[in-house]
């Protein structure tokens, strides 16, 4: 399509000899020097003010079709960092989020352009099944960038993917099928809404990186069983107003009726994320016939089964507890190192101290919001030591859910895994090892002890000293890991 391009402007991506050169270069660097490169040429292109609309379009298509395989590797492989280099990480994230917002700017600007009846633009209008679609995928994927880091969404995401379904909807355009890219299978531009609204609903704030990535892919597998509607039918869990700046909602209670107004549940696709979950049991494989972008073992993918299911179903998840609502401050501690000084006692009272506030607590956890300025410890399986205003103890948690709802402002749950926890020296081996003894330990039984990553030895059992008793506990199983700890049960050899 380049082959029309005139002597002006005489952007190097306006000739198309060193245009193949240029996109050639794209598809075969590795994926986090690709997206720059794409980056870059995409920000040139928007500078230069010597393209025509529809030349404009076509340069964003070509990048997007060069990119976007390096793109989605970036984000497969962008869970992996989270636990390394928070520069790295960071890069990462800057890199790869950045590279889908500026293709959403262009594509925006196209549309942006025809509307406006700029010279020329009408040439873009062949374009649009294609250009919606491309749009609502490119909003997709820097949603999945953020919530990589648990927000926060922007309204005005949901009114440019709002919008765009309901341009193509006007236009009859919404189901008509099409291929993105090159060797994609057909989709449709509804099928690549809806994605985003099941997405969405499938509460990614309670998810690990690893595990978002993961329930991507699960998403779109099972995308087939899942409709969007326009009438209100019993079956419907979710309701959607494209026109408005808000996520898709869980029908607790009837939305404003506006021909805007879609409906979609999740009722079929229970039933096939059953059976795949029972399949994967059984046969300790996920089935070749589900594309996770990635090969990963049963044990990582049956959790997000588990989750799609629960948030899936008819009826919500229920708390176990009934919450109390309340605003007062709570001390946070956060990572296992952390949390055994401060309970071992050493440092002045405010080293390592955050300062949150509670908004409800319940017998199992509690809600808290923060304003952090740094938070490259916050993630969903943190471990944090917490005493509410008022305490002289500490209870130790992990963090369960975590949302972003500003630049610096964060909603935190916790689970409350001990309320009487011991910070111990313990002899494994030979070896003294820092532990955290989460429950008081009665002879014959078990207690859970919580250590740092690498260092729990099958085996080997730890003795220590707690409330003057020399204690003899026995590793059995793990029951939990984090980023920097490990939770196993423990058997209470002796304890006097």
């Amino acid at each position: 399509m380049l082959g029309f391009f005139s002597k002006q402007p005489v952007h190097p991506l306006a000739d198309p000899k060193e245009a193949k050169i240029i996109l050639g270069e794209i598809v075969t660097r590795e994926p986090l020097l690709a997206v720059e490169d794409a980056s870059a040429w995409l920000e040139s292109v928007a500078a230069d003010t010597g393209f025509k609309p529809l030349q404009r379009l076509d340069l964003a298509l070509r990048l997007d079709e060069a990119a976007v395989a390096q793109a989605r590797r970036l984000a497969r492989d962008y869970p992996s960092l989270s636990d390394q280099s928070r520069a790295m990480e960071s890069r990462q994230w800057g890199i790869g989020r950045g590279y889908w917002q500026l293709l959403i700017n262009a594509y925006l600007d196209s549309l942006a352009r025809l509307k406006a009846g700029e010279k020329d633009a009408e040439a873009i209008r062949p374009q649009l099944g294609v250009l919606y679609g491309r749009l609502i995928g490119a909003l997709a994927a820097r949603l999945k960038w953020d919530q990589f880091r648990y927000g926060p969404v922007d309204p005005e995401f949901w009114l440019n993917v709002g919008g765009t379904y309901l341009a193509a909807f006007d236009g009859k355009l919404d189901r008509k099928p099409l291929q993105l890219y090159a060797g994609a299978p057909e989709t449709t531009i509804e099928a690549e809404y809806l994605k985003v609204l099941v997405f969405q609903a499938t509460s990614m704030d309670k998810l690990k990186p690893l595990q978002i990535e993961i329930a991507e892919h699960l998403v779109a597998h099972f995308l087939p069983h899942f409709s969007l509607i326009r009438e209100l039918r019993p079956e419907n869990v979710y309701w959607v107003d494209a026109a408005k700046p808000v996520p898709p909602t869980r029908l607790a209670k009837l939305p404003e009726v506006s021909p805007t107004l879609r409906f979609f549940n999740g009722t079929q696709a229970l039933e096939a994320v059953n059976e795949t979950a029972e399949q994967i049991t059984k046969d300790r494989r996920v089935p070749p016939n589900i594309n996770l972008g990635a090969q990963y073992d049963a044990d990582a993918v049956l959790p997000v089964l588990g989750h799609l299911a629960m948030y899936w179903a008819p009826k919500p998840p229920m708390r176990n507890t009934n919450r109390r609502r309340l605003a007062s401050p709570l001390k946070v501690v956060n990572g296992m190192t952390g949390v055994h000084r401060r309970l071992s006692g050493y440092g002045s009272e405010t080293e390592g101290v955050e300062s949150w506030i509670v908004d409800d607590v319940s017998l199992g956890g509690l809600g808290a919001h923060a304003t952090l300025s740094r938070t490259g410890w916050l993630r969903i399986g943190a471990l944090v030591a917490v005493q509410p205003d008022g305490g002289d103890n500490w209870l130790i948690g992990v963090v369960r859910r975590y949302v972003r709802t500003g630049a610096n402002n964060h909603s935190i749950g916790i689970e409350t895994i001990s309320k009487a926890p011991r910070a111990v020296l313990a002899d494994a081996g030979g070896l003294l090892t820092e532990a955290l003894l989460l429950d008081v330990p009665e002879v014959g039984e078990y207690a859970r002890m919580a250590l740092p990553h690498n260092t729990l030895e099958e085996g080997v059992a730890l003795l220590f000293k707690v409330d003057e008793k020399n204690a003899r506990l026995h590793p059995r199983e793990t029951v939990a890991t984090g980023p920097d700890f490990v939770i196993a049960n423990f058997f209470v050899q002796s304890y006097s």
